[in-house]
């Protein structure tokens, strides 16, 4: 085990408030045994929960929530240091474009309102890393039958035994998540008691973190965590956060509530969740105010990470050294015409009019070689003299642009002047400053985008970081890599080879490729930065040209 915090110590309640409510609510009365879901069950002896840790028996609370609250959805969280971006993913990748190291996923069980999702955001903005995924398992409850739903309707339902979630699904999903593919998560409403048609999609990240009351209770779910971290709450307070929860946000009145813990929630506890303590690896007593067991668990992440952002980034560095340019590779042919819109954009004396009004012919000259390489069939027209043409046609079912932003947008003009009717999506991804490492934080793709060939645009190239993981989010959407086109303007030799080196169907359009990269990773001698220059947003006068040189990684 990683750590072993002990479980044993006192935590005071000093609260007149919840003497009362002990006093009101259990009357020292010993709860009837929990129901079980969908057939009479005791003692933990069903077959079907042999892969349960331990033998279990019990139910959940019914929810008055509208729907589950997939904690990747919206795709950030906002903290009082930072906004966190949990819709991202890990920058690197190996030679066969998939994530280099598997996420590491920390598990957080503990008791209903002991405060899980509190140590989980508290956890995340102490990390102060991009790639986190929050997973609620209140995503995953079964689809209840109409008899359950009836009994659901009765607050008769046990929504706290084991059996009321999809561990299957569950576990299929982490697994994918863990090693960085992109999943389907279900939404959950408690209203109908069943799943939305929209599922939200969430992409593999480098740290998971899973929280539920079952989290620890099932031998396959167990074998993904990383990392088990049981939240030890008094069961008093645990009770005042239901009550003040439930009355004010749920409309729901006390003695409903008090019910409601005394059949299910109490008797969970003691017989699926408390059991489950002695499999964490760290106790957290007092929930989101421990700090102290905070800072253990971030340390330790921390040191998990920075095992492999250098080998990899190193890795990818070097792979092209001493290497031809890869087949895969297309350069426009250097004639007069190109090599003097190339004079014309990379002189920084160059007035913006002129820089956008030969950017733009050289993005066309780009977009129409791209279109070459698109697979095409004859086809056989009739001409107004009445005589048969053997020609040519596009042989797919569409072509969809995607620009990386915000400089692969000044693209799209170009590509919509010659594809009729195209469809475009947006993906955003920036450098972190301090990492030196790209994020994802914004993603538009048109629906049904797997079966389109698709035309990635980026204006410059340098270390192919940020192409790769547009790239990667494709894959993910089942966009196949040999129709995939990157297209940019100007390429480092360095990108050219990361991206061949990753995805080596990939087809590479650029007008140029220049050699060098600096040791900020911009390109030499470069074009500086396209989309300050383009948009009008240069950089200060003070600053130098090197530094200006400032692509899209």
């Amino acid at each position: 085990m990683l750590f072993n915090w002990s479980p044993n110590y006192t935590q005071p309640t000093n609260m007149s408030v919840v003497r009362i409510l002990r006093r009101l609510c259990l009357d020292g009365a010993r709860p009837p045994p929990c129901k079980q879901i969908s057939c009479p069950h005791r003692g933990g002896t069903d077959g079907s929960l042999d892969r349960l840790l331990p033998a279990v028996n019990t139910g959940l609370s019914p929810r008055k929530r509208t729907t589950s609250q997939c904690k990747s959805e919206p795709p950030l969280l906002r903290t009082s240091k930072r906004t966190i971006y949990t819709a991202g993913r890990p920058p690197w990748y190996n030679e066969h474009g998939t994530q280099s190291k598997e996420a590491f996923v920390i598990g957080l069980c503990g008791g209903s309102a002991s405060g899980k999702t509190t140590v989980a955001r508290k956890i995340i903005e102490a990390l102060d890393v991009p790639w986190v995924v929050l997973l609620s398992m209140d995503s995953f409850y079964k689809v209840l039958s109409p008899e359950q739903q009836l009994l659901a309707a009765s607050n008769d339902y046990n929504f706290d035994h084991p059996d009321a979630f999809d561990f299957d699904l569950l576990v299929h999903t982490l697994r994918k998540l863990k090693l960085g593919k992109s999943v389907k998560i279900p939404v959950y409403d408690f209203t109908t008691h069943g799943r939305q048609k929209e599922w939200k999609t969430v992409y593999g990240a480098s740290v998971i973190i899973f929280e539920g009351i079952m989290s620890f209770a099932d031998k396959e779910l167990l074998k993904l965590l990383d990392m088990k971290i049981f939240v030890d709450t008094d069961s008093d307070i645990r009770l005042v956060r239901r009550l003040r929860r439930d009355i004010s946000e749920r409309g729901r009145d006390i003695e409903g509530v008090i019910k409601q813990y005394n059949k299910f929630v109490k008797p969970a506890f003691e017989q699926y969740i408390e059991p489950t303590m002695r499999l964490a690896d760290i106790v957290v007593p007092r929930g989101g105010g421990n700090m102290v067991a905070i800072d253990l668990i971030v340390q330790h992440v921390h040191s998990q990470l920075e095992e492999v952002r250098a080998l990899i980034a190193n890795t990818l560095a070097s792979a092209h050294q001493a290497q031809p340019l890869p087949q895969t590779l297309s350069v426009l042919d250097n004639t007069p015409q190109v090599r003097g819109m190339h004079t014309i954009i990379r002189n920084k004396e160059t007035s913006r009019d002129e820089f956008i009004f030969y950017s733009k012919r050289l993005m066309r000259l780009l977009i129409e070689r791209a279109l070459s390489f698109l697979p095409s069939q004859t086809w056989v027209v009739e001409t107004p003299q009445g005589q048969d043409y053997e020609g040519k046609a596009f042989n797919g079912k569409r072509i969809t642009g995607v620009s990386i932003l915000r400089a692969g947008e000044t693209m799209e003009p170009a590509l919509r002047a010659v594809c009729k009717d195209v469809r475009i999506g947006k993906i955003l991804i920036q450098t972190n400053q301090d990492t030196g490492e790209p994020e994802l934080h914004y993603l538009r793709l048109p629906k049904d985008i797997s079966e389109d060939h698709v035309i990635l645009m980026d204006c410059t190239v340098s270390t192919g970081a940020a192409a790769m993981m547009a790239v990667r989010v494709l894959l993910d959407h089942d966009v196949q890599e040999d129709k995939i086109l990157l297209v940019s303007l100007l390429m480092a030799e360095m990108g050219v080879h990361s991206v061949a080196y990753a995805f080596p169907q990939v087809k590479i359009i650029t007008t140029a490729v220049d050699k060098k990269v600096n040791d900020l990773f911009h390109i030499i001698p470069g074009i500086g930065n396209f989309g300050d220059r383009y948009f009008g947003t240069d950089a200060p006068p003070d600053w130098s040209d090197e530094d200006m040189d400032e692509p899209s990684y």
